[in-house]
């Protein structure tokens, strides 16, 4: 369970923009005829890679231009831990900003007037940030010390001269907003927040901020405060239950830009004049446009639309309307876009099905120049698959979408086991992208159907709001008709399916067993829930804004307690008789590492096997390579043994795990 918001996508992750454009092949000249080639058939996997082959392909993300833009700045985990890098426009050599070997480093920005940089990390991923700045000379320093405080960077002012960032120091369960003076680092409070609401962005000019509040998970307010009086109005009046978010205010000071799904089943785009408080529509789609950004001087804005389960991104004339036109790309999705404070270049990542994150430099009206080669080269992409959607009506007819990876070994002669994946939220997604672990397994023989069951984002508010006090039941039965819907492939072995998740996947999995006891052969737990009461009473302290609409969600520990042990797959163990591995993260402040301890002390109990890996170096996601590695190739080795029933394939020795 990620236990996050369920809202649109923030500003800091959205653009996870894609064009969804595709090159095609030339076709031959008109009455020449084609000159035919002989070719080997290669079977496809041409050969099986081991995990330390997916996990050698370079993670890259984020992307912040130099005061000059000559320079990116980006993060990477080559190293086999995140560390902040730069590099030329033009490409060329990495250079290191933070060297950490324990401890993950992510880029935020570059100074605008220099080469002075941001950096955000926790302590073993206890999710506590602190914002560093790196000296010009290298030197670092904590712009926001202190002990069990979290702080996040809102942004510069136009000129340069200062910078917002929010921080919980005062109040464990609120966060505030501080001005940075960025020469001194000397600041001032500028927004005490008693209300619980949430810092969202803050105007160019320094004179705005936005927050969101948040009634249940499925309905929001918006408000915007005048800093210098600390005035604030509520923008968002709906009869109903709706979502509003902030996106970005106008460079000239005049709009606030959010989406809201009042007015329908998906997130429009609007705008509110700041004063008059008169709201005008932008844009609308048959999706939900999730994010919207403006470049610094206005010129362009960006909306990113969640479609189907991919992201497609336009970039527009901000003054006129029009679009702008893109250039076509290979297939798959732009992410993580910005637009340099010039507007003559942006920056962005282009993830595909068979490629992980690759970063980009566009010259506008030129040539997209590729930066970064990010899949190992070890690792041929004709041996990866894409993925496809695919839907199954489900035990009430609701229809449900997934995402499917399907093995190239898999045919109807040759039948392969199967896993239904879960994602995390409630209210996650799992949608196209590259993602190395489930190619992996795929590579391995595993079909995937990552399952958005109800409750999941991106299909409307009636769809996301469907699992609301249902959780244990009706989202379950949803995982039990995906496996009927596996069970109808005449590739796959009906009789060798597991289910597979992590965060709220993991309580689902963990569900499954313990509610539909039979229904699958093996469960994969990461990092999930096993008892509500807990994991309810546990949450950190900076969740307080999000408290109540999470307590209406799953249930409320003081009032609902029955229903909370009834719906806990721990209360009900016993049931659990197939076999069962569990991975966790010993810094983990979402869900504790108990959840984890007493699941699989009470199945062991059941006299299954049950496998457990501990990682005292991680929190609420294995972040760093060597884990990475250990905990994957346990799970394939796992799966082999339990779910294929083939014996274990031998494996390079790997460091031991620590229980």
């Amino acid at each position: 369970m990620s236990l996050v918001r369920r809202t649109a996508l923030p500003l800091a992750i959205a653009l996870a923009l894609s064009l969804g454009a595709c090159q095609k092949a030339p076709a031959p000249d008109a009455g020449v005829a084609a000159t035919p080639v002989t070719e080997a058939v290669i079977a496809r996997p041409s050969r099986q890679y081991a995990i330390e082959e997916f996990i050698e392909s370079t993670g890259v993300s984020g992307a912040s231009f130099s005061a000059d833009e000559s320079r990116l700045l980006f993060s990477s985990n080559k190293s086999g831990i995140w560390n902040a890098y730069s590099m030329p426009v033009a490409g060329g050599e990495w250079t290191p900003v933070t060297a950490s070997t324990t401890d993950n480093n992510y880029a935020v920005a570059y100074f605008p007037a220099d080469d002075r940089t941001l950096v955000t990390r926790d302590q073993g991923g206890n999710e506590l940030n602190h914002l560093y700045v790196i000296q010009a000379d290298g030197t670092e320093k904590d712009l926001t010390p202190g002990e069990n405080l979290k702080a996040d960077f809102l942004g510069f002012t136009a000129d340069g001269s200062a910078f917002h960032v929010i921080s919980n120091e005062r109040d464990p369960r609120f966060f505030d907003v501080y001005r940075y003076d960025a020469t001194s680092y000397e600041r001032t409070r500028v927004y005490e927040n008693t209300e619980g609401l949430e810092p969202s962005v803050v105007s160019l000019d320094g004179k705005w901020l936005a927050l969101g509040q948040s009634n249940t998970t499925n309905d929001s307010d918006l408000h915007v405060v005048e800093l210098a009086t600390g005035k604030a109005t509520k923008v968002s009046a709906h009869e109903g239950q709706a979502q509003f978010n902030a996106q970005d205010f106008s460079p000239d000071g005049q709009w606030l830009y959010y989406t809201a799904n009042d007015q329908g089943e998906f997130a429009q785009l609007r705008r509110v004049k700041l004063g008059s408080w008169e709201h005008e529509p932008v844009r609308t789609a048959d999706w939900d446009i999730v994010a919207a950004y403006f470049s610094k001087g206005g010129k362009y804005l960006a909306v990113a639309t969640n479609v189907d389960g991919s992201t497609s991104v336009k970039l527009y004339d901000a003054a006129t309307g029009a679009e702008q036109p893109l250039p076509a790309l290979p297939a798959g999705e732009i992410r993580g876009l910005r637009i340099a404070d010039s507007e003559k270049r942006l920056a962005f990542y282009l993830n595909g099905d068979r490629q992980p994150n690759d970063l980009y430099v566009l010259e506008l009206g030129g040539e997209a120049k590729q930066l970064t080669t990010s899949l190992n080269p070890a690792i041929d992409p004709a041996d990866l698959v894409d993925s496809s959607v695919v839907r199954f009506k489900s035990f009430d007819g609701m229809e449900v979408p997934n995402i499917l990876w399907k093995p190239h070994q898999a045919t109807a002669d040759a039948k392969a086991p199967a896993l239904v994946w879960v994602h995390g939220g409630p209210g996650g997604q799992t949608t196209r992208a590259h993602s190395a672990t489930i190619q992996y397994l795929v590579n391995h023989g595993y079909v995937v159907l990552g399952i958005n069951n109800r409750g999941s984002s991106g299909y409307g508010k009636t769809f996301f709001a469907a699992d609301d006090g249902k959780h244990g039941r009706e989202p379950l039965w949803d995982t039990i008709e995906a496996k009927k819907y596996l069970q109808s492939l005449d590739y796959v072995d009906d009789d060798k399916i597991g289910i597979i998740g992590g965060s709220y996947g993991g309580y689902m999995t963990l569900a499954a067993l313990a509610f539909k006891p039979g229904e699958f052969k093996v469960g994969v737990n990461i990092f999930g829930v096993s008892n509500w009461l807990r994991t309810l009473e546990s949450i950190p302290p900076y969740w307080e804004s999000f408290r109540e609409a999470l307590y209406q969600e799953i249930g409320n520990p003081e009032t609902q307690r029955d229903f909370l042990i009834e719906t806990s797959p721990l209360f009900h163990a016993d049931k659990i008789n197939v076999p069962l591995m569990v991975l966790q993260g010993a810094n983990d402040p979402r869900v504790i590492q108990p959840e984890s301890d007493e699941i699989v002390a009470a199945v062991k109990k059941n006299g299954v096997p049950v496998e457990y890996v501990l990682f005292a170096d991680e929190g609420h996601g294995f972040s760093k390579k060597k884990n990475q590695i250990e905990g994957w190739g346990k799970v394939l080795t796992f799966l082999d043994q339990h779910l294929r029933g083939a014996a274990p394939a031998a494996e390079p020795a790997a460091e031991p795990a620590t229980e």
